[in-house]
């Protein structure tokens, strides 16, 4: 597996990185709240989902940039959850995410061993690859923002990693989790972590928390990553 041209349908396995079970401290500055969450041994791929590999998988191209290995973007919640689906059914696993016919309504099933969205908490803790800090490096060095991004994406894997292998958890997209953000606030409204291309430097952090949409909401630096049970 190379940092460009990664052939997805070769090296499945090696794009997902295995992350061990530990513990994470989320906070909500909106609200002044935090709190600790387990986390259970996952994977979780080393790279946002390409265009070249959103297509390989769904034979769509919703981008507004254009370019094999720049981060797939402006999709929804929703279009991510069905990619995990269609992923998990070609390689033979059981459907993470249950889809009602109306699509409107989307449960999990937490015991599959298909392909599915991360948890915010899992996010975060594989994001800061045992690092306490708001970032796990300069911002400059693992990061695409606003200030160095030229105004567009670019292709993934082309910064520094993380500790555990991973690219592009700050910077390039804003990154699509399976969480609800408050259901008694924002109803179905999911969370997205990470920052992209256009944010400013204070938005590019790991604990960054921001919402929307899970079924209109979609715009050109929101991508995700997969992440499956181990």
């Amino acid at each position: 597996m190379t940092q460009t041209g990664i052939n997805h349908t070769s090296h499945l396995n090696d794009l997902m990185a295995e992350i061990s079970a530990g513990t994470i401290e989320l906070r909500d500055d909106r609200i002044k709240k935090k709190w600790t969450t387990e986390i259970q041994p996952f994977l979780i791929s080393r790279f946002p989902v390409t265009q070249e590999f959103y297509f390989e998988v769904t034979r769509e191209s919703p981008s507004t940039f254009t370019g094999e290995n720049l981060p797939v973007e402006t999709l929804t919640w929703k279009d991510a959850v069905i990619f995990c689906n269609s992923l998990s059914t070609r390689e033979g696993l059981e459907l993470y995410y249950i889809i009602q016919d109306n699509i409107e309504e989307i449960s999990s099933n937490v015991e599959a061993d298909g392909f599915r969205l991360p948890t915010e908490a899992e996010w975060e803790y594989a994001c800061k690859a045992g690092t306490n800090g708001i970032r796990y490096a300069e911002l400059d060095l693992i990061a695409w923002y606003k200030d160095n991004s030229g105004n567009a994406p670019h292709p993934v894997g082309q910064k520094e990693p993380n500790a555990w292998g991973l690219y592009d958890m700050l910077g390039n997209v804003w990154e699509w989790c399976s969480d609800i953000y408050d259901e008694t606030v924002y109803g179905s409204y999911r969370i997205i972590r990470g920052g992209g291309w256009s944010d400013e430097e204070r938005s590019v952090m790991a604990t960054t928390r921001r919402r929307s949409h899970p079924l209109k909401f979609k715009i050109e630096d929101l991508g995700f990553r997969i992440a499956k049970n181990k």
